[in-house]
């Protein structure tokens, strides 16, 4: 069945918008409750600053329930290791005052009838990638992320696009597109960012790379030889365009290479069922709503939020 043109899914990397959100939105009383609600009336202005301005017909807030999965750091040990509380085995580090209105920012979600979706042992990434591809073909896909490594489901073919939050924010993103890729790294395809950044490393992630070669040397290579398995072909047949040092590096870093895709490709096939997402034309619960508007002085921001549903 056709999609009409003007149908468009958005998909949040909610982590990253809300930790921005934290950080960038100065404290402010939480009302009768006492809990900080900066975050929470920062993540609500994103949601009513992105429904207005790219007018999506389809939404979901994807969700970390396991921001470091096992199976990652069974491939990488070092995977997100330095981002573990040091009182808690698995904990994620996250401020004392942001911790508290994770739940409130669920239960805002909830409000508005905007679908938070996450699953066992999976990322949010995960989770937005196997929503991207569910949906590629079906309708345009925007991923509004602080998160480089979604570049690699940017596909101009299906319009799947990144919204890079990292510089201006959701209200001046940089649009994520091939020509970006290729303009900005070197790279012509989100597949072929996958191969640089998982030769490049991450260090925000815990993720080694190969010794010797940084961001440019990887997109030489991927250009080179066409795919990371090219790559490692190359240098199992002795091509003699890989030698010295590079050759040296890249056969050191043998055991990682054979588990970075894995570790950095987001998932294609994360379980999260048939699901609507549906942008609901109004507050789902405007019961809800209002309890939380006044337990936690969050009236604005829901307003905000109901004129941009509204309007849409």
């Amino acid at each position: 069945m056709s999609v009409p043109a003007s149908e468009r899914l958005l998909l949040l990397d909610s982590a990253s918008l809300y930790f921005r959100a934290f950080y960038g939105v100065p404290a402010r009383s939480g009302g009768p409750s006492g809990t900080p609600t900066n975050a929470v009336a920062g993540f609500l202005d994103m949601i009513a600053t992105l429904v207005t301005r790219y007018r999506p017909t389809h939404l979901a807030a994807c969700w970390d329930d396991d921001w470091r999965p096992q199976w990652r750091v069974d491939a990488i040990p070092t995977y997100k290791a330095h981002r573990v509380a040091e009182d808690a085995a698995d904990g994620e580090d996250v401020p004392d005052e942001l911790e508290p209105q994770v739940p409130v920012i669920a239960a805002a979600l909830a409000a508005i009838g905007i679908p938070r979706i996450g699953a066992a042992d999976y990322e949010a990434d995960d989770v937005i990638g196997t929503l991207a591809m569910r949906y590629r073909g079906r309708m345009p896909v925007d991923v509004v992320t602080g998160d480089r490594d979604l570049f690699q489901l940017v596909d101009d073919a299906s319009a799947t696009r990144v919204l890079y939050t990292a510089r201006g924010g959701v209200r001046q993103p940089d649009v994520i597109t091939q020509a970006f890729l290729e303009e900005k790294y070197g790279v012509s395809t989100g597949d072929a960012y996958l191969d640089m950044a998982a030769l490049r490393g991450d260090t925000s992630d815990g993720l080694p790379g190969v010794k010797g070669i940084g961001e440019k040397t990887a997109a030489v290579l991927i250009r080179e030889f066409g795919s990371l398995a090219g790559v490692r072909e190359a240098l199992a047949a002795g091509d003699p365009r890989l030698k010295g040092a590079r050759r040296s590096n890249l056969e050191a870093a043998s055991d990682y290479l054979d588990v970075a895709p894995l570790v950095v490709r987001v998932a294609h096939d994360v379980p999260v069922g048939d699901l609507d997402l549906h942008l609901p034309g109004d507050i789902a619960d405007p019961a809800a709503m209002s309890r939380l508007a006044l337990d936690h002085a969050l009236t604005g921001p829901f307003e905000r939020v109901g004129s941009a549903l509204r309007s849409d």
